[in-house]
């Protein structure tokens, strides 16, 4: 049975125009909307599909981590891209999805901020905490994309956080202290991310980068582990490739592309 705010008829006049979105197809449970949206890709779905879960039962984030996602209080949806670009190329989707989300739910009267590469917050009274997280997760061929499977999850109207979470998670309706309609954040996403990412696909991430800098986490001081050892210093932005540029002390850039980032302070905005 469909959950009645993530019922596809809908969701499609909610798209509005929008090109991506297109199909939707609901699941009132599965284990992973990005593993589902994976194996459609290899049966040859086309580029727009959105996979929708009322539940998702084995949900991941970044580095195997799990991320929850109970029937009725969460969004989880996976889309289908498949852009006309070297692999190389694709690597700042991540911070693009980051971008737009920043974007529809600031459109939506919150403020939220942007921690790379791939996490969102809210303000607490408690200090920063996650509010939603993107896995996109790449398939390529001779060098060049095959599809890319980009995955959000949302804590919408989720609460109390169980354990330990309640330290590092919230959601839009403790924020609010309102139950949202689920089907309204997911709309305004599709709607503030088919822009960006037809612009980055013809244009590049010049504009997408310069809008997740704005909504970011940035000037606080992180460490990074290399080469065997801590090296700390100043978040100043992603460049063009979507690495993290910190400042050390010595006046020195590093680039962070992958791997493990740790905020030495995060306070509230």
């Amino acid at each position: 049975m469909t959950d009645s705010d993530l019922d596809p008829s809908a969701l499609l006049p909610a798209l509005a125009s929008c090109r991506l979105g297109r199909p939707i197809v609901y699941l009132s449970s599965c284990t992973s909307t990005n593993d589902e949206t994976a194996t459609r890709a290899l049966a040859g779905a086309e580029e727009g599909l959105l996979v929708v879960a009322g539940e998702q039962t084995a949900g991941r984030g970044r580095r195997g981590r799990v991320w929850l996602s109970p029937a009725g209080g969460n969004l989880t949806f996976s889309l289908l891209l498949r852009p006309v670009l070297p692999a190389q190329q694709a690597t700042p989707v991540t911070l693009l999805a980051g971008a737009a989300l920043a974007t529809s739910l600031a459109g939506l009267g919150f403020s939220p901020r942007l921690k790379w590469p791939n996490d969102v917050l809210l303000d607490t009274t408690d200090g920063p905490r996650k509010v939603a997280g993107i896995l996109t997760e790449m398939a390529s061929e001779a060098g060049n994309v095959r599809h890319v499977v980009l995955g959000v999850g949302i804590n919408v109207n989720a609460e109390p956080f169980p354990g330990e979470l309640a330290a590092r998670a919230t959601s839009l309706r403790i924020a609010r202290g309102l139950r949202l309609e689920r089907g309204e954040v997911l709309a305004a996403f599709v709607r503030a991310f088919e822009p960006i990412y037809d612009h980055f696909v013809a244009h590049g991430p010049a504009s997408a980068l310069a809008t997740w800098n704005r909504h970011a986490v940035l000037g606080q001081p992180c460490a990074i582990e290399r080469g065997g050892g801590r090296i700390e210093g100043i978040a100043q932005g992603v460049d063009r490739s979507g690495a993290l540029q910190i400042r050390t002390a010595t006046g020195d850039v590093i680039l962070v592309h992958a791997g493990e980032v740790s905020w030495i302070s995060l306070p509230s905005a």
